[in-house]
């Protein structure tokens, strides 16, 4: 506890911007800096509290030590105290302080007044004080906590930030790190997760709900929504607001909002622009939760006042805002429609989150095709407040989503997306189509909506990628229907040879595996199936196969335990019932009831076919095998256990990011493309050496090239000279000492130098891949890794991974290359060792981890053969880092 000031350190600014956050029980506050004329209302937050919370606090109950430590903040030599307060709706409700121990430490301490606790304001003024620490060199929190401040202990302890506890004599030394470890991010993305879901309980589960905006005349957005509404079967209480009418289409009205006699869960807005503000603040002072901006006219340039008011507003009284330009809310489930659509699905387990209000409409009207129940959908419009990261917070633990479909053209924050769609994805599918792509690509300053890293954000967040709203529908149908996949593996059973080849070279397509029938099962099969035409896989059951026979055929397949799904395909002929042969696919049903059951049947049949139970039916064998193989896929990544132990920075990590540091600083910032010399401070580290060895001048280089062993390849080592192949300063194929001196003694012709430094590398040859770090505007920093085609630095084909790197990661990502058949030995090619590959795609993302000044690394080629991995050629660029959103401190976008 320090409770006079600290000793004479560099005096420092703790300004940083206020951030809007969400308190535990969903109202929103605002943390920001402390600033002169928050005296007065310090001073009441230390006279408010109980003598009891002053003990905790300055381990004595005198209301004079609350006052002397304000003195001591407010005094104007105080240079070395950092200090945030937090504020709801106005009101100083909490403040945090740390006292300069040293440069790099400080003495921690906090006041919560006695209403707001528990409502997790010590939590994120701990996360935002830790931030403002670390951006001036503070690395270390320590405070004195008496033993029976249990809420205190419990913040700390729940924080994540790796505190320890050393108790002496009732009081408790507490120390901990700054740093936004992983622990920490995710002990406050599971807070965050929690206040979003709560915050958003008005706008999902509405039990009253009010209409502004409707027109005395039929026609317009606020008559449609009303109608929507009128015509659903919602059982909350219905209000229509007008400033003139008393009644409007049969329904009494109100004149302002203020005027009810209770707070409304959901306002939905369809005035004009102009007239939003005025609505969110009659809102406001009724007390409503949430608020749906049917309105437009607030996007483009032009409009930033505008939004920023309709935010402040919304923030200020903790009222969350879908739009403005929204096409509304369904919260199916409860029965409301508070959209613009024609006609709305069956009620079932799909929730969906759309930016585009018609590609939303979209994919509701697909899934009502499909006959693909939805549980909720929220047009999101601009996205000025609630994002599909709110979304999925909330729907997360929602028992009544199965699983979730997304239509996005943006990230707001990228990285916060990644965490929560993999949490989401760990617990139940998570579907997206992502728009915009093209834009990015022809438009680079439109790169960063997007981004080049879209594919490996959604990847390894474990959410499954679909081109197209009929490829979203028909995998959730799947996916909601269904068990998921244990595996690869699929039995392919129909009534015709050829549909059933033509699905085998498809699903081959898909990476499944078509494996024949064991002798047990075909044996069973033709038990089953007297006349069946082919009992391997796929299984031909024969045109005449009765229903009967088919129902104790898919029995067998489904008990054998050779098939993690089960594909039939029957074409409707005069032979048999066909009403009668699709009954019977659902009478295997109850065999087998782990393995997912589809049930292809092309044309007229289709309508005949849907509906039968525990059977996912589709009408063509592309729709089906393209479900299949997603579903398949989001399966197997589901069995990777996502609980990865943290890697600490380490010995290496410390001196390569302390190198990194003072390198540049001696540049005095200045990016630097490091010379091969320097390489190895960064490099050697995690494993990763450039082939072969400097030499200055032609007698040195001779000297190297006659060690290594001929044949031999020289270049100039310079990092500031380009294009040197273009240039003849690239020399490959050479045999002799003499053929080495002239080469350097060319190089330093070319370049006008007396001297020049070489790298002298053995010629090695083997398969071309590369590896290496690109910068993504939002994502930072991802590994590339690239497989070689044609001439060396022609690749062609990519996969970019979000670091930290997993090995599974990396194994997944060589496996996606066009490079790996070669690697593992097809077309009669001699196989090679894949784990070096792997370890330097782990070792790469790791590097971009612990030092994030590299802001350029390319390892190209990197040759693979039988003998090992060789990095012939590396460029690397050192850089200050940019400043990415890490998730904590947690704080609302703005």
């Amino acid at each position: 506890m320090t409770d006079q000031a600290a000793p004479a350190l560099a005096p420092r600014d703790w300004s940083a911007d206020p951030a809007d956050v969400l308190l535990a029980d969903g109202a929103v506050a605002v943390i920001r800096p402390l600033r002169a004329d928050d005296r007065d209302a310090v001073l009441a937050l230390h006279e408010s509290v109980s003598v009891d919370t002053l003990r905790l606090r300055f381990f004595s109950p005198s209301r004079d030590a609350g006052r002397l430590y304000v003195d001591h903040l407010f005094a104007p030599d105080n240079t070395a105290s950092a200090a945030l307060v937090a504020l709801v709706r106005g009101r100083v409700a909490g403040i945090a302080t740390a006292e300069l121990l040293s440069p790099d430490s400080a003495e921690v301490a906090f006041l919560v007044a006695d209403e707001d606790r528990g409502r997790g304001l010590g939590s994120l003024l701990l996360e935002h004080l830790a931030a403002l620490g670390r951006r001036h060199g503070v690395s270390r929190f320590v405070a004195e906590v008496l033993g029976d401040n249990y809420g205190m202990l419990g913040v700390f302890r729940a924080a994540g930030f790796g505190a320890t506890r050393r108790t002496v004599a009732g009081e408790v030394d507490v120390e901990l790190r700054t740093d936004a470890s992983r622990e920490a991010v995710e002990a406050a993305d599971r807070r965050e997760w929690r206040a979003a879901a709560r915050s958003l309980r008005p706008l999902l589960h509405p039990t009253s709900v009010a209409v502004v905006g409707v027109r005395r005349s039929a026609g317009g957005f606020g008559h449609g929504v009303l109608e929507a509404i009128r015509s659903s079967p919602y059982a909350g209480t219905l209000h229509v607001v007008h400033p003139e009418a008393d009644v409007l289409d049969g329904l009494p009205t109100v004149r302002r909002l203020a005027d009810l006699d209770d707070p409304v869960d959901l306002v939905v807005v369809a005035v004009p622009a102009d007239g939003v503000a005025d609505v969110l603040r009659d809102a406001a002072a009724n007390g409503a939760g949430a608020a749906l901006v049917i309105s437009s006219g607030f996007s483009g340039t032009g409009h930033d006042e505008r939004r920023h008011e309709l935010l402040g507003l919304a923030r200020a009284h903790s009222l969350r805002l879908v739009g403005p330009n929204s096409q509304g809310v369904l919260a199916n489930g409860d029965g409301l429609d508070a959209t613009l659509l024609h006609d709305v699905p069956a009620v079932g387990g799909l929730a969906v989150a759309s930016q585009s209000g018609g590609m939303g409409f979209a994919l509701l009207d697909l899934a009502r095709d499909v006959g693909l129940g939805v549980q909720a959908f929220v047009s999101l419009g601009d996205k000025l407040d609630v994002s599909s990261n709110d979304l999925l917070a909330a729907w997360m633990e929602d028992q009544s989503v199965a699983a979730c479909a997304l239509y996005l053209e943006s990230f707001g924050n990228a990285l916060k997306f990644a965490r929560t769609a993999r949490r989401f994805a760990e617990l139940k599918p998570l579907l997206a189509v992502v728009g915009g792509r093209s834009r990015a690509r022809q438009d680079p300053s439109a790169a960063s909506t997007v981004g080049v890293g879209v594919d490996a954000l959604l990847d390894q967040s474990g959410v499954i990628a679909c081109r197209t709203g009929a490829e979203l529908t028909e995998t959730a149908l799947l996916l909601v229907e269904q068990p998921l996949p244990a595996g690869l593996r699929v039995c392919i059973v129909s009534n015709t040879g050829g549909v059933g080849a033509l699905t085998t070279d498809r699903a081959d397509g898909q990476g499944m595996v078509v494996a024949p029938t064991s002798y047990d099962l075909g044996a069973a099969l033709r038990t089953a199936v007297p006349g069946a035409v082919d009992v391997r896989n796929p299984v031909d059951l024969g045109a005449d196969v009765t229903p009967d026979e088919l129902t104790a055929a898919l029995r067998a397949v489904l008990d054998a335990g050779e098939a993690d799904a089960v594909l039939v395909m029957l074409v409707a002929n005069r032979l048999t019932d066909r009403d009668a042969l699709f009954a019977a696919v659902a009478e295997a049903r109850p065999a087998g009831a782990d393995v997912p059951l589809l049930l292809v049947t092309p044309g007229a049949a289709f309508e005949a076919a849907r509906g039968l139970p525990g059977v996912t039916v589709y009408r063509s064998t592309d729709a089906a095998i393209g479900a299949l193989g997603r579903a398949m896929r989001y399966a197997a990544w589901r069995r990777v256990p996502a609980d990865q132990p943290e890697v600490e920075l380490g010995t290496r990590g410390v001196h390569a990011r302390t190198w990194a540091r003072a390198r540049l600083a001696a540049r005095h910032g200045e990016p630097e493309w490091l010379a091969p010399s320097a390489h190895g401070e960064l490099l050697a580290p995690y494993g990763i050496h450039l082939v072969g060895r400097l030499a200055s001048g032609p007698d040195e280089a001779e000297a190297v090239a006659a060690d290594i062993g001929y044949p031999v390849a020289v270049k100039v080592a310079d990092p500031t000279v380009l294009h040197k192949s273009d240039r003849g300063l690239v020399r490959i194929d050479l045999r002799t000492g003499s053929d080495v001196a002239d080469a350097v003694r060319s190089f330093a012709g070319e370049l006008g130098r007396d001297r020049v430094d070489v790298l002298v590398q053995p010629l090695v040859l083997g398969h071309l891949a590369s590896v290496g770090l690109v910068r993504d505007p939002q994502l930072g920093p991802l590994v590339r890794v690239a497989s070689g085609a044609g001439p060396v630095g022609s690749w062609a084909e990519e996969v970019l991974l979000l670091p930290p790197v997993e090995a599974a990661d990396a194994a997944r990502a060589v496996r996606a290359l066009r490079l790996w058949p070669q690697l593992v030995g097809d077309h009669g090619l001699e196989e090679v060792d894949l784990a070096p590959l792997e370890a330097l795609v782990v070792s790469v993302g790791r590097l971009a981890v612990d030092v994030p000044h590299v802001a350029d690394l390319t390892l190209e080629p990197v040759v693979v053969n039988a003998h090992g991995l060789y990095c012939v050629d590396v460029k690397l660029r050192i850089a200050e880092p940019s400043e990415l959103d890490t998730g904590i401190p947690r704080r609302l976008r703005s």
